[in-house]
C-alpha cells in the first residue's frame, strides 16, 4: 500500500506563526524531506518536537537525484514530510518534482497550509487583490528580464515577485523601464519579522530609494496595467478610413461596418462622420 506525501508550510519569520498540525506531522513522519535539515532541526527544537523519522536535505542541488528514493519510499508505505526553509514547498522553492511523481505513482498528496510570503505581501501592499498573479524571481540576466518584464507589462492582474536584496534595484528599475516609472508598487522586506517593513509607492521612487542596497527577504508587489485608453478617431479620420475601403471595392455599407469594427464604435457614429465631413466639405451627403 502506498503511503502518503505532506506538505508543510513552514513559518517565513516569526516561528509562532508555524501551524499546529507541523509539529505533529514531524512526529509521526517516516522521513522528513527539508530543504536544510540544520534550519529544520532549530524548527523542530523550538516547537518541542525530536523527529523520529529519517530526516534527509531536498534542495534545488539534489531535487532531481533524491526524487526517486523518496517516490521509492512512499511507494512502500512512508510517511514523507516535505518542508522548506520558509513558506508553501514548491512555491520558488523545493517541491513540485517529488509532488510530480508521486501523483505519477498514485500516491496520494495532502498538505498542512501555511504561511505564504505571496500572499502575506499581497494583502499588506495595498493594491489590489481580487486578480493577481505570481512570477517568481525576476531573471538575473538583463536582457532576459527585460523581455520577461515586456511579455507581462499588459497584464491587468496585480503581480507578485521574490527578489534578491543584491539584485532589488536592478530589478525595481527594469521594471520601471518596462511598466513606467509611475506604475504602482510595494516593496515588502522581512515579512512577520523584527524589522518588517513595507515601502509603497511609484516603481521609479522605489528604484531610487533601493539604489543604496537593501537588506532581507523581499517580496515585490506591483500594480496591473491599468485599463488602455480608447482611442480617438476624428471624423475626418473615419471618413479617410471609408474612403479608403471603398476605393478598394467595398460598398460604403461594407466600409462602414468594418471601419466601426475596427475602430470600436457603433455603425452609427462612423456613418455621422463620414456625413458631417462631406457637409464641410460642401459635398451632398450620400
Amino acid at each position: 500500500m502506498n503511503g502518503v506525501l505532506v506538505l508543510a508550510g513552514t513559518p517565513i519569520g516569526d516561528v509562532r506563526d508555524a501551524p499546529p498540525r507541523l509539529a505533529v506531522e514531524l512526529a509521526e513522519a517516516d522521513v522528513v524531506a527539508a530543504e536544510d535539515t540544520r534550519r529544520l532541526r532549530r524548527l523542530a527544537a523550538a516547537l518541542g518536537v525530536a523527529p523520529p523519522g529519517r530526516v534527509v536535505s531536498y534542495f534545488e542541488g539534489n531535487e532531481t537525484a533524491r526524487t526517486p528514493d523518496l517516490v521509492a519510499a512512499l511507494t512502500g508505505g512512508a510517511r514523507v514530510l516535505l518542508v522548506t526553509d520558509a513558506g508553501m514547498p514548491s512555491v520558488s522553492d523545493p517541491g513540485y518534482r517529488l509532488v510530480n511523481a508521486a501523483v505519477e505513482h498514485g500516491v496520494r498528496v495532502t498538505a498542512v497550509p501555511g504561511p505564504s510570503a505571496v500572499l502575506t505581501a499581497l494583502t499588506l501592499s495595498g493594491l489590489p487583490v481580487d486578480r493577481f498573479c505570481f512570477e517568481g524571481f525576476v531573471p538575473r540576466k538583463s536582457g532576459e528580464r527585460a523581455a520577461r518584464l515586456a511579455e507581462v507589462a499588459g497584464e491587468p492582474r496585480t503581480l507578485v515577485y521574490f527578489e534578491s536584496p543584491h539584485r532589488l534595484a536592478a530589478s525595481l528599475a527594469a521594471m520601471a523601464q518596462a511598466f513606467g516609472a509611475d506604475r504602482p508598487a510595494a516593496v515588502c522586506r522581512e515579512l512577520t519579522k523584527t524589522y518588517e517593513e513595507v515601502r509603497r509607492g511609484p516603481l521609479g521612487e522605489l528604484a531610487e530609494w533601493a539604489a543604496p542596497g537593501v537588506r532581507g527577504e523581499i517580496t515585490v508587489v506591483v500594480a496591473g496595467a491599468p485599463p488602455a485608453v480608447p482611442e480617438q478617431f476624428t471624423d475626418e479620420e473615419l471618413a479617410r478610413r471609408v474612403a479608403a475601403r471603398e476605393q478598394s471595392g467595398e460598398s460604403r455599407k461594407e466600409a462602414i461596418s468594418a471601419v466601426a469594427a475596427g475602430a470600436g464604435l457603433p455603425k452609427r457614429a462612423v456613418f455621422d462622420a463620414v456625413v458631417a465631413v462631406k457637409r464641410r466639405d460642401g459635398q451632398p451627403p450620400s
